[in-house]
């Protein structure tokens, strides 16, 4: 007897896009913008929710965070002194977050008082292409000191994106570093993607990055 045998993995991802959906719902009944951080370990993914609360904090805008980590709650210690909700979601060593977890992790958080979610997701420019969490937009952060050659290597994230972000751009007289190249490798696989430059160091294009913020968040509330 013949027999067909379904991709596990076809079924997990189905699965994962069911409970995503239920989020995206639950947000927009909320109202609340929710944006999804994606990058490499070291990247400045923290870094940049740092200086974005330091301007939520000043301007009265309402915001929690969803950190995803491996291991370690760091990332959310260091947020802890924003007036923002973070809750760390420990994946015990999966290499990215799922729906389900964003899911359970909601029930802490009060949506319906926030202007803006931030999941930021675990260290990987691979494995979280996949997997929807319901957010609004995705956004990739790059550091200049990754090289030139990511977006081009990891093309599965870069077409998923609606936002890429260029960290760490005050390093760039000390490297060899082809901005032209990402630039072309974007218009190649998905041009739409906006570009921020932006260092989280100095505090330079985090203006640029707070004006697509509101945005987003434009777009969300016509919606």
């Amino acid at each position: 007897m013949e027999s067909r045998s379904i991709p596990v993995y076809e079924k997990i991802l189905k699965a994962n896009d069911y409970v995503a959906r239920q989020n995206r719902q639950l947000f927009e009944a909320s109202g609340v913008t929710v944006v999804g951080l994606l990058g490499a370990p070291g990247s400045g993914k923290t870094s940049l929710l740092e200086r974005t609360l330091e301007h939520f904090t000043r301007n009265g805008l309402r915001a929690a965070v969803l950190v995803g980590d491996l291991a370690t709650a760091r990332d959310a210690q260091r947020l802890a002194r924003f007036d923002a909700k973070a809750v760390q979601l420990t994946t015990g060593g999966a290499c990215h977050l799922e729906a389900q977890q964003v899911h359970e992790a909601l029930a802490e958080i009060n949506l319906a008082d926030l202007d803006y979610l931030f999941i930021e997701n675990v260290g990987n420019l691979v494995c979280p292409a996949a997997y929807y969490l319901g957010e609004h937009v995705r956004v990739v952060i790059l550091s200049v000191a990754e090289g030139d050659d990511k977006v081009a290597k990891y093309p599965t994230i870069m077409r998923s994106a609606q936002a890429l972000v260029l960290n760490k751009i005050d390093l760039l007289d000390w490297l060899d570093f082809d901005e032209r190249r990402i630039r072309e490798d974007v218009h190649a696989l998905n041009p739409g993607l906006r570009i921020l430059r932006l260092s989280c160091r100095t505090g330079t294009g985090i203006e640029d990055w707070i004006e697509y913020l509101e945005q987003v968040r434009g777009r969300t509330n016509r919606a």
